[in-house]
């Protein structure tokens, strides 16, 4: 879907929350061949057996990729993403947990290289099915504003 929204149309503290997406067994083998890790804290589940998860825990990249692909459910054509910042894995994510994605416009400034834009500041938390935050940054978000095209 396609809606364009320019920098004046967003209000800070507007949020939305995406649909969930279960994390599979297959995610975790997939990613560690996509990214090379096979760091036994995701692979094997006899080493995290005795650890203080007691089983093995999801790549915190995989969780940052699914929890942000999960929100590119619209495309603005006046916007681009100019990247993330403030990156946290505040719980660990288990194979068989649901997680969601909760973006909120925190703040708008000015583009200092941009004049035709703003820059919009997100907060960005995944959350799992017990509605913990399980990872959190900001996102940077470059909207054209209005007229200026």
């Amino acid at each position: 879907m396609e809606i364009t929204r320019y920098f004046e149309d967003i209000e800070i503290g507007e949020s939305r929350v995406t649909f969930g997406r279960t994390i599979t067994e297959t995610d975790f083998v997939v990613h560690a061949g996509h990214t090379g890790d096979f760091f036994p804290h995701h692979m094997d589940s006899v080493f995290m057996a005795d650890s203080e998860f007691g089983q093995r825990i999801a790549h915190g990249t995989m969780v940052f990729a699914i929890g942000i692909g999960l929100t590119a459910t619209v495309i603005n054509p006046v916007a681009f993403s100019y990247g993330y910042d403030r990156l946290r894995f505040v719980r660990p994510v288990f194979i068989g947990d649901t997680i969601r994605t909760r973006v909120t416009a925190a703040r708008k400034e000015d583009d200092p290289k941009r004049p035709n834009a703003g820059r919009l500041f997100e907060t960005v938390e995944v959350l799992n099915q017990h509605d913990q935050v399980v990872m959190a940054c900001e996102h940077i978000y470059i909207i054209e504003k209005q007229g200026t095209a």
